[in-house]
């Protein structure tokens, strides 16, 4: 989307909203775009003249100082937004975070829950962690297993009410929690990821504990549920990932005996779910998490939780070739309260540690092209919660 630059001097959104159909978001072309803008100011943008009055920057051109707000730390919002009145609605837009999507402009924060306060927000790149607000909840939701899903720039968090499944999401541009709406077939324990403005959710278990072999595609920019065609098998307890412009699903279980080792590849251009025997042989227990994957540069790891090693995947030979020792142990609780996300170019492990000084949780990456030296990868600390336990509960990363 190309902005004219008349236009663009005299910017000053006040609400920004791009509409796509979901053809749109899997191919990454725009084919309905609407804007819709109030300039402040003169009616007629041709005789606007450009004084210190009325400049985000007095000095600059609105397109030039929109430009480097762009490129100014995410953290940074909510100050920018005190300023004063414009540049409160400019932050309110959301255009900022279009405009950054546009310049390819990613910072990635780490959302986590680890002790009973609720969500936190991790800056790796100022080492600063950030309190969100509580969700308005019920006690049974709060309370509840969730599942957590970062995606565009909402952060999304499944749980259960007292009486039905719940959904609630966390705007980064209003920086407040609302009621998102509802699946299709409501779940929970399911596989999902997200890709840019979309993700999928794939099997679970409905309120009654059938296991689920249908799947939905989530759209942030309608705020809408899609059904999928239904997978080869029902499976719970599972994990998604995309790779390669496909969304997959391995590992879970059909019922309290039945593992699986076998994946599925969701083709988006064909509409079809693919069946690949043996993609993940590590089979789950019933007690054990489901499987804690990530996806770097479109390479798959996974964590074998009970021998505390990354893996990588091999795509030709379908198998697994095993990399080096995690930073945390993973076996003690067969995977649960442990977090394994792609962060950017790294893998991010979070985890907790116990010291002479307490309990913390601690955030350690590594980057892939680091390479593997003599079976050991070079962990990097990246930051580190004290007094907060050793359990993640949840943990989502937003790039955006």
């Amino acid at each position: 989307m190309v902005l004219e630059s008349h236009k663009s001097k005299k910017l000053m959104c006040s609400l920004y909203e791009v509409k796509k159909s979901n053809s749109d978001c899997l191919d990454g072309e725009t084919k309905e775009e609407e804007m819709i803008m109030r300039f402040e100011g003169e009616e007629d943008d041709d005789q606007c003249n450009f004084g210190s009055s009325d400049s985000l920057l007095p000095g600059l051109h609105d397109d030039v100082t929109l430009t480097c707000l762009a490129w100014a730390c995410r953290s940074d919002y909510p100050s920018l937004s005190c300023l004063n009145a414009r540049y409160n609605s400019l932050i309110r837009s959301g255009y900022l975070y279009e405009l950054r999507r546009q310049l390819g402009i990613v910072e990635h924060w780490v959302y986590l829950v680890c002790d009973p306060r609720g969500w936190e927000a991790f800056d790796p790149f100022r080492n600063k962690w950030m309190r969100l607000p509580r969700i308005p909840c019920d006690d049974c939701f709060n309370f509840a297993d969730k599942e957590s899903l970062a995606v565009g720039i909402e952060l999304l968090v499944f749980g259960r009410e007292l009486f039905e499944f719940a959904i609630w999401k966390y705007s980064l541009i209003h920086r407040n929690w609302v009621k998102c709406e509802g699946m299709n077939h409501p779940r929970c324990l399911f596989g999902s990821s997200s890709l840019g403005s979309i993700a999928i959710v794939a099997g679970g278990s409905d309120k009654n504990g059938n296991v689920l072999k249908s799947a939905e595609l989530y759209n942030s920019a309608t705020g809408r549920w899609e059904l999928l065609p239904n997978m080869h098998s029902p499976r719970r307890l599972c994990s998604g990932f995309f790779m390669d412009g496909k969304f997959y699903v391995i590992g879970g279980m059909t019922s309290p005996t039945d593992s699986l080792a076998c994946g599925e590849e969701f083709d988006f251009r064909t509409r079809k779910w693919k069946k690949i025997g043996g993609m993940f042989p590590t089979v789950n227990r019933a007690a054990q998490a489901p499987p804690l994957v990530a996806v770097v540069n479109n390479q798959l790891y996974a964590v074998e939780y009970l021998t505390n090693m990354v893996k990588k995947y091999d795509k030709e030979k379908n198998s697994w070739d095993v990399l080096g020792r995690l930073p945390v142990r993973a076996d003690s609780s067969n995977g649960w309260g442990l977090a394994f996300k792609a962060c950017g170019e790294e893998l991010l492990v979070v985890g907790g540690q116990r010291g002479p000084e307490g309990e913390a949780i601690v955030l350690n990456s590594w980057c892939p092209t680091s390479g593997v030296k003599n079976g050991t990868l070079d962990w990097k600390i990246l930051g580190v919660k004290e007094h907060a336990g050793v359990f993640v509960y949840n943990c989502a990363v937003m790039g955006c």
